[in-house]
């Protein structure tokens, strides 16, 4: 219960403040909006940089890692899309929406907080790799999922274009892409750098996890209660025993990459999931009553599984 007390509590208690500041309205949703976007362009960025360009390469390629992290999404992606399809007869956008939901992971603003809080700097590389992985592979899929069903099969070329325009412009791949360029050019990295950005990656740990608990406050649960449990059970329990099994019997992990692997899985649903539905206008309500249940749920799947995985 130590690994719950210290590395958990911590955590959730952050989120728990920044949702009780929008609760006792001495916080608004523009202080959520503003939090967010000095997470996102300001302070993970350099955080992720300096993760990859101080780390050897080869230890970042980490290909037993990466396939096990990306067979679990898929081993959660079919369940989630043949249950959201023929029990919940989602279609279309409606349909990408359910799926990404029930595996895109909270990794950057939730995954990278919590490996600070329980391994230190030197420990976040897991979970770096995975929010590599989740904001160029998955979210770019799940743009071109979205925008092929909006066109009905009409605009490949144009998912194309706005998938590929939107991984090109995002930060969070951005960021460590170039600090695995710095290293490989060879390049000193000059103490005021590393300064900066220690100073800036430092605090993205509690805005990130503030600004959840700010984006929490008012999102309703009421919409589809048998389609959001179906999601927690997927996105808790399907998605990090599936990973955990790969690491195990498939592809064998130990120490630190397979712990980062499951915890990593285990994370609940990123707000991206509820910033790509909202911008297309499809399934805006379910994704944020998703967010919300997965967090929740989280708080003891997590804990849990930071026990089980000998964090004691």
């Amino acid at each position: 219960m130590e690994a719950v007390v210290d590395v958990a509590l911590p955590v959730f208690a952050v989120m728990a403040a920044g949702w009780l500041a929008g609760r006792t309205y001495l916080l608004g949703p523009a202080s959520s909006e503003a939090l967010n976007a000095f997470v996102y362009w300001f302070a993970l960025p350099p955080l992720l940089f300096l993760s990859m360009a101080q780390v050897p390469l080869p230890r970042i390629l980490a290909w037993d890692y990466i396939a096990v992290f990306c067979l679990g999404i898929v081993a959660t992606a079919v369940p989630a899309l043949l249950v959201g399809r023929h029990v919940f007869a989602n279609r279309g956008g409606a349909l990408s929406r359910h799926v990404m939901v029930a595996l895109f992971a909270n990794t950057g603003y939730m995954g990278i907080p919590l490996f600070l809080a329980a391994f230190g700097p030197e420990g976040t590389l897991p979970a770096v790799i995975a929010t590599v992985i989740n904001g160029a592979v998955v979210t770019g899929l799940a743009i071109f999922a979205v925008d092929f069903g909006e066109n009905a099969g009409a605009g490949v070329r144009r998912a194309l274009l706005q998938a590929g325009r939107a991984v090109a412009t995002a930060p969070l791949p951005l960021a460590p892409l170039a600090g695995i360029a710095w290293q490989v050019a060879g390049l000193p990295l000059p103490t005021a750098l590393v300064n900066l950005a220690g100073l800036l990656g430092a605090s993205a740990g509690p805005c990130a996890l503030f600004a959840m608990g700010l984006f929490l406050v008012g999102k309703p649960l009421a919409a589809g209660a048998a389609e959001i449990g179906w999601r927690v059970a997927v996105k808790l329990l399907v998605q990090p025993l599936a990973t955990w099994a790969l690491a195990l019997w498939v592809i064998p992990l130990d120490g630190e990459w397979l712990r980062g692997a499951v915890l990593m899985a285990a994370l609940p649903t990123g707000a991206l999931a509820f910033v790509v539905a909202q911008r297309y206008g499809v399934y805006v309500q379910r994704s944020s009553a998703a967010i919300l249940a997965t967090t929740v749920g989280s708080v003891v799947t997590l804990s849990a599984l930071l026990v089980l995985l000998g964090m004691r």
